[in-house]
């Protein structure tokens, strides 16, 4: 049995203008000891997905599945109170913005050990000792002084490192961390994305890294889900992903990376990803892709099988080139 189960899910916000779907029918499974990384453009849903997953979403929202599980748990049909036992105990989350993500008027010492109090009980001895010890666990330098320090006094590496100290506090069996390395100089990104795949490795825990970095995904995840206006586009092994990308999404987006460049202009992908009002009646990539057909332009595709990436194309590629031979019309 898989420790996180999702099949179908969807998320929709009540706007003014309408029904706005957000995330779209998204299937994904995260083992034990497993990284799975979810890449796409701002806008694609990688957030909403997880933020469904911890409940944090607001009242507007309707969220739906055929199924959402953690572990054998209906987190669809979860009560308060059973949710708040396993929210931040058994599943934790590494927010975007580590500096509004803390609290500015309390101690990171206080913040820390709230949730081991919650979720632990431990007593006040008990809490000092295992902040110091996250904090040493996370890199953090003079841990004890720190734990007096606000918010406001730490730089953006260090909050991030918080985070991820109050995160793994309870030793949580699946972690998500939502653009962890954003904001961050390059030599801290590195820090950080070691840091979490030792703590990964060393405690068994199933990872989900949200990221549009590529570089980040090809370093430290076992599989993909590339994801497009609120859908799957594409899930693959990530040297399988890199080798021969099925959708041409994912091929777009890695021909965008600079090291595949072949040329001094890098490619780009044309347009944006859809919204609200402006979502095309077949495949929702179409408007953007060099491949598309009256067919992609009219009709829903289909999902491939596995030897194609799960790609929800009508013509998945293959060495690079549409199924069919297909070409624009």
């Amino acid at each position: 049995m898989a420790l996180l189960e999702i099949e179908n899910l969807s998320v929709a916000f009540a706007t003014s203008g309408g029904t706005f779907r957000a995330v779209d029918k998204l299937s994904l499974s995260v083992q034990s000891n497993d990284i799975l990384a979810i890449v796409g453009e701002s806008g694609s849903g990688k957030s909403v997905a997880m933020m469904a997953v911890m409940g944090l979403l607001p009242w507007t929202a309707k969220v739906t599945a055929d199924k959402l599980n953690f572990n054998g748990i209906d987190l669809l049909n979860l009560n308060a109170r059973m949710r708040k036992k396993v929210i931040g105990k058994d599943i934790a989350m590494i927010f975007q913005e580590p500096m509004s993500s803390l609290n500015p008027c309390f101690t990171v010492g206080f913040q820390l050990a709230e949730a081991l109090r919650v979720h632990l009980g431990m007593n006040r001895a008990e809490r000092r000792k295992r902040s110091i010890e996250l904090l040493e666990l996370v890199g953090i330098p003079a841990p004890e002084k720190r734990l007096s320090a606000f918010p406001h006094q730490l730089s953006g590496g260090m909050s991030q490192r918080v985070m991820i100290a109050m995160a793994i506090s309870c030793n949580p069996k699946l972690l998500i961390a939502d653009e962890p390395t954003t904001a961050l100089d390059v030599t801290i990104q590195a820090q950080i994305l070691d840091l979490l795949v030792s703590l990964q490795s060393e405690t068994d825990m199933g990872l989900v890294l949200i990221t549009h970095d590529m570089g980040v995904v090809a370093e430290t995840a076992d599989r993909v889900v590339v994801q497009y206006a609120g859908q799957k586009a594409e899930e693959q092994p990530v040297k399988k992903l890199f080798a021969e990308p099925h959708h041409p999404y994912t091929s777009a987006l890695l021909a965008a990376l600079p090291e595949r460049a072949t040329s001094q202009i890098l490619p780009s992908i044309p347009g944006v990803v859809p919204g609200q009002f402006d979502r095309p009646k077949g495949c929702l990539f179409s408007p953007r892709c060099a491949y598309a057909t009256d067919l992609c332009r009219t009709v829903e595709p289909k999902r491939a099988e596995a030897a194609l990436g799960h790609a929800l194309c009508h013509y998945p590629l293959v060495d690079g080139e549409p199924t069919k031979n297909q070409k624009v019309s």
